[in-house]
């Protein structure tokens, strides 16, 4: 998932890559070796910063991908049509190349096992990308929060992590709504995410699930929305957006 990059006191960093893989058509994670790495919480994200031949600077941020118990720092970038940073690193990026990058970055939309409740995430796209290190994060500390993924896609070729997410792990609850394709034989949610699927998936207020939700905005405001119409505090809902970006 990528942002606009904020300014920060944080230093710059050299990180090299150790793998890319593909996730989607338009989706690639990288594998970092980030020797000055201080260490992350599940949720936070990174400032990548590219530097041209002449000069010229361009950064964005990204989402961390992994857990803070994995051994490697790990980013999943989407390439955005005519971006400055994301088609290099969906198309150009090898392993053996250097990155330059500073966090981690973000203290509110976190989870570390310690917020009580069920633990019920929204992702809409690429915004699933810092769920996936919620849930991990949870699989390797053999946390027991009951957990639920609500996973927005296109399509079922555009679910990022697909083969992860279709064995999450005892205690997880993976559910995917596609919302413009789907195979003849789908017995999933077709379309967007609506009161029905809601009902199903959403814990009642009184269990006080925490509840993350991460999309582009118009995903975020809706789902937030509908949480605390249905009674959940606005505390409980942490949410974390992003718009049309340069990429």
């Amino acid at each position: 998932m990528a942002r606009a990059a904020l300014p920060g006191r944080l230093t710059w960093q050299l990180a090299r890559v150790v793998e890319v893989t593909a996730e989607t058509a338009r989706t690639r994670t990288i594998v970092l070796d980030a020797p000055e790495w201080a260490g992350h919480r599940a949720g936070q994200h990174v400032d990548i910063r590219l530097t041209a031949p002449d000069g010229y600077q361009a950064q964005r941020s990204y989402s961390i991908a992994s857990a803070p118990e994995d051994g490697n720092l790990m980013l999943t970038v989407e390439e955005i049509d005519a971006g400055e940073v994301s088609p290099y690193l969906t198309e150009e990026l090898r392993a053996g190349d250097e990155l330059e990058l500073r966090g981690p970055i973000g203290g509110w939309f976190v989870w570390d096992g310690s917020e009580g409740g069920p633990l019920l995430l929204f992702g809409g796209g690429s915004g699933v990308v810092p769920l996936r290190a919620m849930l991990r994060h949870r699989t390797a500390t053999s946390n027991p929060t009951p957990a639920r993924l609500v996973y927005s896609a296109r399509s079922l070729e555009a679910v990022i992590y697909r083969q992860e997410l279709q064995s999450p792990g005892p205690g997880v609850d993976v559910r995917l709504a596609l919302t413009r394709s789907w195979p003849a034989e789908w017995a999933g949610h077709r379309g967007r995410i609506d009161d029905a699927l809601l009902d199903s998936v959403t814990w009642p207020a009184s269990e006080t699930p925490a509840i993350y939700v991460c999309g582009p905005t118009g995903f975020v405001e809706a789902i937030s929305r509908e949480m605390v119409a249905r009674g959940h505090a606005p505390g409980r809902v942490k949410t974390e957006r992003f718009g049309p970006t340069s990429g």
